[in-house]
């Protein structure tokens, strides 16, 4: 399976997806003309991926998201929903890390909403 990379832009995040490493960056800011069109490649990229988790490899995926607006926040529900489910039905080890830094409030609380919503990930708030 390939890699997934997108440049940064001005506004939307870069994105690592490493289907070698199983450790994956989304970060930046995010608010595109078209959320649905940006997303679309990435949700594509975890769909293939997912049946492709090793049983004894944990998989991990960084969020270091500095803003992003509500089209974009609905976007990475799903894509934790997704990351969600494969736990779920397979029993994966997959670990969703939401970097935020301190002195960004909203950031902790939009981490500690999806945190609140998802039920067999692993979710780390971790402070930058």
């Amino acid at each position: 399976m390939k890699n997934l990379n997108i440049a940064r832009e001005k506004s939307s995040p870069e994105v690592s997806l490493n289907a070698d490493t199983g450790v994956h960056h989304i970060s930046g800011e995010s608010y595109p003309e078209n959320t649905k069109n940006f997303y679309l490649p990435v949700i594509e990229w975890i769909e293939e991926f997912i049946p492709q988790l090793k049983d004894d490899q944990e998989t991990v995926f960084n969020f270091e998201m500095i803003y992003f607006n509500s089209s974009s926040s609905k976007i990475l529900m799903d894509i934790f929903y997704l990351l969600d489910d494969a736990v779920a039905e397979d029993g994966k080890k997959v670990v969703i890390n939401w970097i935020y830094d301190e002195r960004n409030d909203s950031a902790e609380e939009y981490g500690e909403e999806f945190a609140e919503d998802l039920e067999n990930v692993t979710f780390n708030l971790i402070i930058k």
